[in-house]
């Protein structure tokens, strides 16, 4: 039982700091100048609950809240760095070619965080983060007068209180946990300049306005901004 009690505290302690583990294009480039203007795309938020038997349920309220509240809080964060933003919802914006753009942004995400952060071997990435959208990208600038796009993407679960209670008794029963991804592109050469993956900490509740603002420090305080 003690060894149990120990193992828990463990892992509380190591929940308890976030992580986060940004990543700068290699190739050359120039960092944001003063007054850039940034097109921040809403972010893609989906929570779920964790019930007891350690299965998902979406949760659309909390996705919303989540959604609206980091949108707010990365807003912020890019204003207070003397740029000037304009927002843009991905579900309202998929037809024509600015819906191929987000596409091809999504799978090029995919591929970041399954190379860069999954177990995906590829010998030539190793020493490398240069990754592209192409210079259609383009065009989603000149439609949005932006110079920059910054795309966010979060998931995770939170735990109901049956599932807590089994994990006190059960180290078998895995916890709930969220992370979110931004990804910072130049819309004039399409190269995606930045690139952060972040677990959030328990105190780090996108669902609130404060966790939000936590979460949205910890992902940016890296950017080339």
């Amino acid at each position: 039982m003690l060894k149990r009690i120990f193992a828990l505290g463990v892992l509380a302690f190591l929940a308890a700091c976030a992580t986060s583990a940004p990543k700068t294009f290699s190739g050359q480039f120039t960092p944001p100048p003063a007054n850039s203007r940034v097109l921040v795309m809403t972010p893609d938020v989906q929570l779920s609950v964790l019930g007891a038997a350690g299965l998902a349920e979406p949760r659309q309220d909390w996705s919303i809240s989540g959604r609206d509240n980091l949108a707010q809080a990365i807003a912020a964060y890019v204003q207070a760095k003397s740029h000037s933003t304009n927002a843009l919802d991905p579900t309202t914006a998929m037809e024509g070619r600015v819906g191929q753009i987000i596409r091809l942004h999504d799978a090029v995400g995919s591929s970041i965080l399954a190379i860069n952060y999954g177990f995906v071997s590829v010998p030539t990435r190793n020493d490398n983060f240069e990754w592209t959208l192409g210079e259609g990208v383009r065009e989603l600038g000149a439609a949005h007068n932006a110079d920059y796009a910054l795309f966010v993407r979060g998931q995770g679960t939170y735990s109901s209180g049956a599932r807590m209670a089994l994990a006190v008794l059960s180290l078998s029963a895995t916890g709930a946990g969220q992370t979110v991804f931004s990804s910072l592109v130049d819309l004039r050469t399409g190269n995606v300049i930045w690139f952060n993956n972040v677990i959030a900490a328990p105190s780090q509740d996108m669902r609130t306005p404060e966790g939000a603002a936590s979460l949205a420090a910890t992902l940016m305080q890296d950017a080339p901004l």
